[in-house]
């Protein structure tokens, strides 16, 4: 079973306190704090149910989504059927194909941390810069390593939402830098009944030394690391790093 598989008609309602206006609203901020305009094309990369992709389509730029989740796409499509500027490709993120440059590129909710070897992430953002207009952004999320020491661990976590119910394990390993997630999902089903399905993802904690030698590598330039929507440097227990970076050609 592909990672998503099982999650993914119940995704949405397990991360609906997400403020993906607010969201968009920052990435738009860094459109206008790096890029002497807004691009028209942007690629949402590991773009699950289409959430952002859909938020960013409606504030008028062309979306394409890339997605490897057969799953998760279909969840997207249903949702977007009304709405005209999205391209959906179920693409590998370290092996996708465009038919052009982009002048934007955003993967949210930790999509990169799904990358769990160097060469992985190496060639993803290899990809992006080779995607991007001279210029463009590649602006994205990590869970950090605060984050997999102290909220991750090996812990056990219960969501309890309407007709669905999830119980996620985790499993740290913090010499590897590797978390695997077990997930337990039930949900009621239209006659009264509960299905029961299983899978587990794994998430690799990249350190920020790592990102930015990848990014000069890979021909970026680090221009913003944040811990937050407003561009402050982040905290020691920040739990998720907002990183952009400019593709250099």
């Amino acid at each position: 079973m592909t990672q998503y598989s099982a999650l993914a008609a119940v995704y949405d309602k397990l991360n609906g306190g997400i403020d993906y206006v607010r969201w968009a609203d920052y990435i738009e901020a860094v459109f206008d704090k790096c890029l002497p305009a807004r691009p028209e094309l942007v690629l949402d990369l590991a773009c699950g149910t289409g959430a952002m992709t859909i938020e960013l389509a409606r504030r008028g730029y062309d979306m394409t989504g890339i997605d490897a989740s057969p799953d998760m796409l279909s969840e997207a499509q249903r949702k977007s059927s009304e709405i005209g500027n999205i391209l959906y490709l179920c693409q590998d993120m370290t092996s996708f194909e465009l038919y052009g440059t982009v002048g934007a590129i955003v993967c949210c909710l930790d999509g990169i941390n799904y990358l769990t070897d160097t060469e992985s992430l190496r060639r993803c953002f290899s990809l992006a810069r080779n995607y991007l207009d001279p210029g463009g952004l590649f602006i994205f999320d990590v869970n950090t390593p605060f984050k997999f020491e102290n909220i991750f661990g090996s812990s056990t976590y219960v969501y309890d939402e309407k007709d669905v119910y999830c119980v996620w394990r985790n499993y740290y390993n913090d010499k590897k830098g590797i978390c695997r997630f077990a997930l337990d999902i039930f949900e009621r089903c239209g006659d009264g009944r509960w299905r029961r399905r299983y899978e587990t993802q794994t998430e690799k904690c990249w350190s920020r030394r790592t990102l930015e030698k990848t990014f000069t590598e890979t021909g970026f330039e680090t221009v913003l690391f944040t811990g937050g929507y407003d561009f402050n440097p982040p905290a020691p227990d920040a739990q998720r790093w907002h990183i952009a970076a400019k593709a250099i050609k």
